[in-house]
């Protein structure tokens, strides 16, 4: 029931690397993380991989670690304490969506550092473009989610993603919605909850205490792909609708994986208690899912770290210098650096003023949302 979505075991990894390295495309790959290494130093290491962990361990904790030395401040973490308290038991990790592959990835390497088991990754097969990139993937533990535009494919496929995540003996990462946040608000879908809820057996209490939920909340200093987000946005606005170009989504993981993102925070927040659960004894069906997604939220906002560039861009927008007290002049100096060299790249035919407050909104969004609650 799983084969066309669950990550490769060690046979088929071994068996999709060693066509991953006899590619064209491996050898530009091996230059950009191996710069000091021969062209063909990628491809020599996929053949010797052994099985799926073997080629984390070998290939993707050196790239993330390269990403993470090149392009940013570093990244801190919070919460690691949850994994130690009991081992045993697998955990469903919903984390907010900022980057596509680097919020996971950096998660992981973070697991790695600290002994403590990876996890299984679900990925959209729209970012799937060929075969070259499922090899990849699905040796990487990624679980394939099936997208579609049909009602009844949507159902099926939910159905059998449900079921895998509940039989997987393994940690998974999932994003708590279908895509990036584009404004800095991130809210839990309850539509991928009540998925999650498609193939449990008891009531809503006892099928969500199984699944071990633990909000994941990721902050950057600098948005991955701002200017990108704000212009889809004003574009969403101002006609109703938007439409991907061809290749756009492949574009967004190469820049988020080369631009600067500063500083960047992962904290992993308390899990969802069996007493939270209870609380919603006294709900109707629909509401237990939205006071669900609300204790998800709640936690994933606590635990969102605020740099300067976020209260500074709430001051811009308000116009105002309530939040001064928490950032410097060289801070706000180089943050409106960052704005001028953003707003740049914006088209002539864009509302420059109204790309440039969405860009400000994701920024400023996390500060005025801690302040309501």
């Amino acid at each position: 029931m799983f084969d066309n979505i669950r990550p490769y075991n060690d046979r088929e990894t071994v068996e999709a690397l060693a066509r991953v390295a006899a590619h064209p495309l491996t050898g530009s790959i091996s230059k950009y993380f191996y710069p000091d290494k021969d062209r063909g130093y990628l491809g020599e290491l996929l053949r010797s991989v052994t099985g799926t962990y073997d080629f984390q361990l070998k290939v993707m904790y050196h790239v993330i670690g390269a990403v993470m030395k090149g392009t940013t401040d570093g990244v801190t973490f919070s919460g690691l304490e949850y994994f130690e308290t009991d081992k045993k038991r697998n955990f469903l990790l919903l984390s907010n969506h900022r980057d596509i592959v680097l919020d996971s990835a950096f998660i992981q390497f973070i697991l790695e550092d600290h002994h403590l088991p990876l996890t299984e990754i679900a990925v959209g097969d729209n970012l799937i473009a060929d075969s070259y990139i499922e090899d990849i993937i699905r040796s990487n533990r990624m679980i394939k989610v099936v997208r579609s535009e049909n009602p009844r494919e949507v159902y099926n496929s939910s159905q059998i993603f449900s079921q895998y995540i509940r039989s997987s003996n393994s940690n998974i990462w999932l994003a708590h919605r279908n895509g990036r946040a584009k404004d800095g608000v991130d809210t839990t879908e309850q539509g991928l909850l009540k998925m999650l809820d498609m193939s449990g057996t008891g009531d809503f209490i006892s099928n969500f205490a199984e699944l071990n939920v633990m909000p994941v909340s990721i902050s950057y200093e600098i948005e991955p792909c701002g200017l990108e987000k704000a212009m889809e946005t004003w574009i969403r606005n101002s006609t109703g609708t938007y439409k991907k170009a061809p290749n756009e989504d492949t574009e967004s993981i190469l820049k988020g994986i080369k631009q600067p993102k500063g500083a960047v925070h992962i904290s992993f927040c308390e899990p969802i208690t069996i007493e939270e659960l209870r609380e919603t004894n006294s709900f109707s069906k629909n509401e237990k899912f939205q006071y669900l997604a609300s204790i998800i939220d709640r936690k994933i906002l606590e635990g969102y770290k605020l740099y300067p560039s976020n209260y500074i861009a709430a001051d811009i927008l308000n116009d105002e210098e309530r939040f001064a007290g928490n950032y410097t002049l060289d801070e706000k100096s180089a943050f409106n650096t960052y704005l001028e060299r953003e707003i740049s790249g914006i088209p002539e035919s864009a509302d420059g003023q109204a790309v440039m407050d969405n860009l400000l909104r994701i920024y400023a969004n996390p500060v005025f949302r801690r302040e309501q609650y």
